[in-house]
């Protein structure tokens, strides 16, 4: 009849004749066209020096990243929540020095020679790995608030809690990584490409953007919760006992170690969720493609950041790294790494002279 759409049918489903088409066999390139992104075929100045920061930064992740997890393997001392949640986090990490390094070697002029599922993998591969770690960073202050108002040096959480969380936290993150590859891209909607990512829809960067934002603002009230709660606990304990001078410094060691939390993450994230935002939202005069390989740069900066500020601020592990990079340390007999506790003693709350104490590596 006239007026109505025709249909052909695709198994048990009915298509409408007149849906949109899709550019499945099309290039990269036609794609970077079609959202005026360059792509060169020749090797820059800018370009190489590009690649040879992304690659330099890339391998000290992955070493960095690799110490962290060789340490909390050997050291019993570690074999507790907030240790496996930092293993983790260095696990996120060296997975993002992986996928980063993949970058490098795919990017340039090798762009234009990459297949769509290439392409796919090669983006796929960053989100997954930098959603992990920013899951992970999410986790690891939600531990610390629990610990820290249950007055207690260690989760009492299970292993087995962990293994789940664990899990949890690489389930949303390759969730988050994999959806633009099974359908939320702009393969059948050329309108609706970004120009950063020109197989990505607007709207995907968009959603990516604001969740991570919104993790950072839960990750702020987490902690400045913490921060308050440790403040007026130290007050009401300094009015009611001796105050001692230990617990003065377990103080300002947490608010250092926030502080740089907070801190990296601000300056390493922000730029870069700032930048996917406007250019999910479509914004014309925004030139967001001057500054998209810095800033992903500087996201990738905060994985060997979290190595440093997560771990060695902690004195067992810098001494377990010792252990591992110094072979004449375990030839030494002046050398004795701390006793472990066969008791399980540090599971238990923490009071020197009925003082609460924080651990400060926070």
């Amino acid at each position: 009849m006239k007026g109505r759409e025709s249909s052909v049918d695709i198994g048990s489903f009915s298509l409408p004749a007149a849906m949109k088409h899709c550019f499945y066999n099309e290039s990269v390139g036609f794609f970077y066209n079609n959202s005026r992104k360059e792509l060169t075929t020749y090797w820059r100045t800018k370009d190489i020096l590009v690649v040879a920061l992304g690659l330099t930064v890339s391998l000290i992740v992955l070493l960095t990243n690799l110490l962290v997890i060789a340490a909390i393997i050997i050291n019993r001392r570690f074999h507790y929540p907030i240790y496996y949640l930092l293993g983790n986090l260095a696990a996120a990490d060296l997975f993002a020095g992986i996928a980063y390094m993949f970058l490098m070697f795919h990017t340039g002029p090798r762009t234009a020679e990459l297949s769509l599922k290439t392409w796919f993998i090669r983006q796929s591969l960053l989100d997954t790995s930098l959603t992990a770690s920013v899951v992970n960073l999410l986790a690891i202050a939600v531990e610390r608030h629990q610990t820290v108002l249950t007055m207690q040096l260690h989760s009492k959480m299970s292993n087995q809690r962990v293994m789940i969380l664990i899990f949890c936290i690489w389930a949303t993150a390759l969730l988050l990584g994999l959806i633009p590859s099974y359908g939320w891209h702009c393969l059948c909607a050329l309108e609706e490409c970004s120009s950063m990512a020109p197989l990505y829809s607007r709207s995907y960067l968009t959603f990516w953007a604001i969740s991570n934002l919104l993790v950072f603002l839960l990750m702020a009230v987490v902690y400045a919760h913490i921060f308050i709660y440790v403040k007026r606990k130290m007050g009401r304990m300094s009015a009611h006992t001796s105050f001692h001078p230990r617990y003065r410094e377990t103080v300002v060691g947490l608010v250092k170690t926030v502080t740089i939390i907070l801190g990296a993450f601000l300056i390493c994230w922000t730029p870069g969720q700032v930048v996917l935002l406007l250019d999910g939202l479509g914004c014309k005069s925004c030139n967001v493609l001057a500054v998209e390989k810095y800033v992903l740069l500087l996201a990738e900066i905060n994985s060997l950041i979290n190595a440093i500020v997560y771990s060695y601020r902690d004195s067992e592990m810098r001494s377990t790294f010792r252990r591992i990079l110094c072979t004449i340390c375990y030839r030494n007999p002046k050398y004795t790494p701390t006793a472990v506790k066969p008791n399980g003693a540090d599971r238990g709350s923490l009071s020197l002279n009925g003082h609460f104490t924080v651990d400060s590596s926070i």
